[in-house]
Order: C-alpha cells, then sequence, then structure tokens
C-alpha cells in the first residue's frame, strides 16, 4: 500500500487543490558545489502545471522551470517518476533541462541509501500522525544520507558529483503550514551521522498545533524526537542569524544550535498553487549535541556544514 511506502505518488493528477513534490540535496566530495533538486506537480484552478526547481547552494540562484500536467507521469506500485525528459528515483535522477535562462544536464546515482524506519503503526518520519486523515500537509525523509555517482552540467560547466553526498525528501497536501522551521545536514567529521528537523504550525478540522519531528541518524541507529514519541521543546529562539532548539524525552537531550546562512526565495505550495515563498539556506552550519540526561554523558557533538536551513513565520506560533 501507498500508505508505508511514502517515495511513491500518494495523489492523484485530477484533484483540483493539490501539491506533491520530492526534494533531492546534493553535494560534491570536496564540498565546493551544493544543488537542491525539486521536482513536483501543483494543481490548482487557476493553474495546474508540473516543475522542476534547480537551486544552486554556492551561487545563490535559483530557476523554477513549468512543464505541463501531461508532461508528469509516475508509476503505482515504485517511486519512479518523470518530468517531460527528466526522471526521478530512489537510486537515480536524470536531468534534461533546456530552456532560455537554463540548461542544465544530470545523470547521477545513488548509492548506500539510509532511509528512516517504517514499521506496520509507524509508517515513516510522521508516525502515527500519518495515518490521520485531512491533513494539510504530509511529510516523509527517504534517504538520510547517500553516496552519489556522476556529474551535473549547468550552462556548459560540468561538476562532478561522484563521491559526493545526497539527501532525499518529500511533501504532499493542499499547502505547507503557515510557520515552521526546517533543518538538514549529513556533513559531520565524523561519517553515518545526518540531522533532519522540522517544527510546524499545523492546521487541522479548522484548528491548529505545534507539532515536531527531529531525527539524529548516528552511526546506522535512528534516535526519533516527535510530538508523538512524548518529547517536548524545552527551548526556541530564533534570531536573524541563529536559531537554537533543545528537545527532550525521559532520557535524552538534544541540543541544536544553527547558524542561519542568506539564501534564495523558492516557491512554495499554497491550496495547491505554487504563490507562496520561503527561503532556503545550503550554506548554513548547524552543532548538535545529544546527552545522555541519567548519566550526564554526551553521546555524540558535532557541527553540520552544507545544511538546508528555512524559517517561515512567526516563533509564536510554533512553541
Amino acid at each position: 500500500m501507498r500508505l508505508w511506502k511514502p517515495e511513491i505518488f500518494q495523489g492523484a493528477v485530477n484533484k483540483k487543490q493539490y501539491f506533491e513534490g520530492w526534494y533531492f540535496k546534493l553535494v560534491d566530495k570536496q564540498e565546493k558545489h551544493s544543488f537542491a533538486v525539486i521536482p513536483g506537480i501543483s494543481l490548482s484552478p487557476s493553474y495546474s502545471h508540473s516543475f522542476i526547481q534547480f537551486f544552486s547552494g554556492h551561487t545563490g540562484s535559483a530557476e523554477y522551470h513549468t512543464y505541463t500536467k501531461n508532461d508528469f507521469s509516475f508509476s503505482k506500485n515504485e517511486f519512479i517518476a518523470s518530468i517531460a525528459d527528466s526522471s526521478f528515483s530512489l537510486n537515480h535522477l536524470k536531468l534534461s533541462i533546456t530552456s532560455p535562462s537554463q540548461s542544465v544536464k544530470a545523470d547521477l546515482r545513488f548509492k548506500n541509501i539510509k532511509s528512516w524506519p517504517v514499521s506496520p503503526f509507524s509508517p515513516g518520519v510522521m508516525g502515527p500522525f500519518r495515518f490521520v486523515p485531512f491533513m494539510e500537509c504530509y511529510h516523509g525523509v527517504l534517504s538520510f544520507d547517500h553516496t552519489i555517482e556522476g556529474f551535473i552540467t549547468v550552462n556548459g560547466e560540468t561538476v562532478d558529483m561522484t563521491g559526493g553526498k545526497g539527501y532525499i525528501e518529500k511533501d504532499w497536501g493542499i499547502s505547507m503550514p503557515s510557520s515552521w522551521i526546517w533543518m538538514q545536514t549529513n556533513h559531520f567529521d565524523e561519517d553515518d551521522v545526518s540531522l533532519f528537523g522540522s517544527v510546524a504550525k499545523i492546521p487541522w478540522l479548522g484548528r491548529a498545533f505545534p507539532g515536531f519531528i527531529f531525527g539524529l541518524f548516528l552511526k546506522g541507529k535512528t534516535y526519533r524526537f516527535a510530538t508523538y514519541t512524548g518529547a517536548k521543546i524545552s527551548h526556541l529562539s530564533v534570531t536573524e542569524t541563529h536559531i537554537t532548539i533543545h528537545i527532550e524525552d525521559r532520557k535524552l537531550l538534544l541540543k541544536i544550535n544553527a547558524d542561519r546562512e542568506q539564501g534564495a526565495d523558492l516557491p512554495a505550495p499554497q491550496l495547491g498553487a505554487m504563490t507562496s515563498k520561503v527561503n532556503e539556506s545550503l550554506r548554513s552550519k548547524i552543532a548538535v549535541e545529544l546527552i545522555n540526561k541519567k548519566r550526564k554523558t554526551v553521546i555524540f557533538s558535532g557541527t553540520g556544514r552544507n545544511a538546508g536551513l528555512e524559517f517561515v513565520g512567526q516563533t509564536s506560533e510554533l512553541f
């Protein structure tokens, strides 16, 4: 069933207000180049279309390439999606974009995928909230971390991505929240470490509540802190340059200090249409500390580079 396969297309192309998009983050081995590739579909009464966003983190440039709704195709049984001559899956990304503003060619393979754990009562990163109907937005983390083989050519300049690192996630529904924080990094001094986190004002049935999900993938183990795990945010502060979050449960404390860097404004969905904006950076840094509260010992401490970071809305709506 699709419920336990968040990576595959969850919607239907005949919906009137709907969006679904995948997010591929790509960083080369030398960490000189970072890219975000966001393919998806936007369905609204005013303008239905498919799209590919291409964001270059090191230059700060972002392009939004539009295609017809009929240019989008997908498999019902596995994550294979295509938009015109470009294709996307959990293990392969192929780009063939030619427009007056930008030309992009890419052929990338992904190896050693590290996925968010899926179980019968927790089908992905949202846990039991995935079973809740009528939510405006659903989320999936498809790969915490993986290695890349291949190349990207942008306007004639080729970047060798072999040996680099990637990350994959997705969103689908009607609208993104009115306020949220999102962060991700898998570039620590230690290997096999990746952080994903999101705090959002979650609308549901005419009301709203603050919710959060954080996952620290550490040497094959996923430490989960979420609304549905009983964890609590004990501290949250946001300034123009910093985001500080402390999340804890009975046993563990996760401390996060993120340095915000300037990014680019990317289109985001509102009632299915890509009419909102979110500023995203791929050059931020996130310091992470995981503490055993009972023993008062540090399980992990490190700073993630090439971090994706977003903040939208009001902090007061999140905590």
